[in-house]
């Protein structure tokens, strides 16, 4: 499978939210608690605001299989189509966060998502706090990543 990662275009916005409610899903156990039009308006309003958004798209069938969402300091939104994981999509999106990071980068995951503690650790990130300051009201995990000297 070849991909290809391009910045957010919203022609991709309804194919986009539907894999990352798909992804979060398969990850927290439950389904999002926003309306899908809500999910919509907070990637085209509010995300990319904020954030550099860039999409991984299946390059044979132009579908999207990866979004990430980032700044100079945080990783706001990662997530992999669940057909597509562990085919090294999520490591090169997280390559280029740290890539276009001032050194340090923060993300929080959620306890129950024990995948992705594996990945973030495997890639370098550590454990620096623990909270449950989120919409979900599930017990999180904050990382952070710094650039080796």
């Amino acid at each position: 499978m070849e991909f290809t990662i391009i910045e957010y275009e919203p022609s991709y916005a309804l194919q986009t939210v539907k894999m990352w409610r798909e992804s979060k899903e398969q990850a927290i156990g439950h389904s999002d608690i926003h309306p899908i039009e809500d999910h919509l308006y907070f990637l085209n309003n509010i995300l990319v605001q904020d954030n550099k958004v860039y999409l991984a798209i299946d390059t044979s069938g132009e579908q999207v299989v990866g979004i990430l969402a980032c700044n100079a300091n945080w990783v706001n939104q990662l997530y992999i189509h669940i057909d597509y994981q562990g085919k090294g999509i999520g490591k090169e999106l997280l390559n280029l966060a740290k890539q276009q990071s001032d050194d340090t980068l923060f993300l929080y995951t959620f306890v129950v998502n024990k995948k992705a503690q594996q990945f973030y650790e495997r890639n370098g990130f550590r454990i620096v706090g623990r909270g449950s300051i989120n919409e979900e009201q599930l017990d999180d995990i904050k990382y952070e990543w710094n650039k080796p000297r």
